[in-house]
């Protein structure tokens, strides 16, 4: 009787172990699945709260990711509790491998600190249209680690914050006026003065110009088949992408009813005839 009532014992202490283990295990998933939805829940709520005119956009998405992670972060120390790993020895643990893990993430980490550079210095905002490492695009996302681009094709770029920072950031649009240029070589032959007067009216010929800006048709160099000029106006950032356009097609336009060439590069060869007889 005894070995049953020992049997007994034996079964009712698993079970309640299984049963301990199993509640430990629903917890746990609990925990991290309502910690993520909190986290997603109040980075929504911090880019509604400051999305407005008066805040910039960057520091709404950086701070809303920058919570996100931290209070995901916390929810995960709070899960491993309910398993029964303590967290002031998982810390201890963590302190231990923390310069492992810190030469093994060491471009994380500074990517992350870029991140924070670039929200501090803001050498550009989320919608600027900019030039990163060689990349050309939109500033869609400033996220912790990396930068996100979209292109005039709609392609997205993800470029690692450190390599961000580190790089010449040409910002586009930054101002509120930006000049417009188009690069033309005319034929030799072709007056000068008469070409300049041609090129300044097609420049005039555009609309939505800045007109209080003025235009300019510069002679920028004599090449090696061309006059070289370049005709400028100014635009909106709105409108530069437009303009652009509009303005060399007026210039190739104006240049055609002006009977003035667009010439093609070329080369005169001469070749010299050899006097005397070729050497036996």
């Amino acid at each position: 009787m005894d070995q049953f009532l020992a049997e007994d014992y034996l079964n009712a202490d698993t079970l309640s172990l299984v049963t301990d283990y199993l509640l430990s295990a629903v917890a746990f998933v609990g925990i991290l699945v309502i910690g993520r939805y909190i986290a997603k829940w109040l980075r929504n709520k911090i880019r509604d709260g400051l999305d407005s005119p008066g805040v910039d956009r960057t520091l709404t998405k950086f701070a809303g990711n920058f919570v996100y992670y931290a209070v995901f972060l916390l929810t995960i120390f709070a899960a491993l509790q309910t398993v029964g790993i303590q967290i002031a020895s998982f810390v201890a643990v963590l302190a231990a491998a923390g310069f492992a893990v810190g030469l093994a993430l060491q471009g994380t980490l500074a990517n992350f600190a870029a991140g924070i550079m670039l929200l501090i210095f803001r050498p550009f905002s989320i919608g600027d249209y900019v030039e990163i490492a060689g990349e050309a695009g939109f500033v869609k996302d400033l996220q912790l680690f990396f930068t996100c681009l979209r292109t005039r094709q709609n392609r997205l770029i993800v470029i690692p914050n450190g390599d961000v920072f580190g790089s010449t950031i040409e910002n586009i649009f930054a101002h509120d006026e930006i000049r417009v240029d188009c690069d033309v070589g005319t034929d030799y032959p072709a007056d000068i003065d008469q070409t300049r007067e041609v090129l300044l009216e097609a420049a005039r010929s555009v609309d939505d110009r800045l007109k209080d800006k003025g235009e300019q048709a510069a002679l920028v160099g004599l090449g090696d088949s061309s006059i070289n000029w370049q005709v400028r106006i100014w635009a909106t950032p709105d409108n530069y992408f437009r303009l652009r356009q509009a303005l060399t097609r007026q210039v190739k336009y104006h240049l055609d009813e002006a009977g003035i060439g667009i010439p093609f590069p070329q080369r005169d060869v001469h070749l010299d005839e050899l006097n005397g007889e070729p050497d036996a």
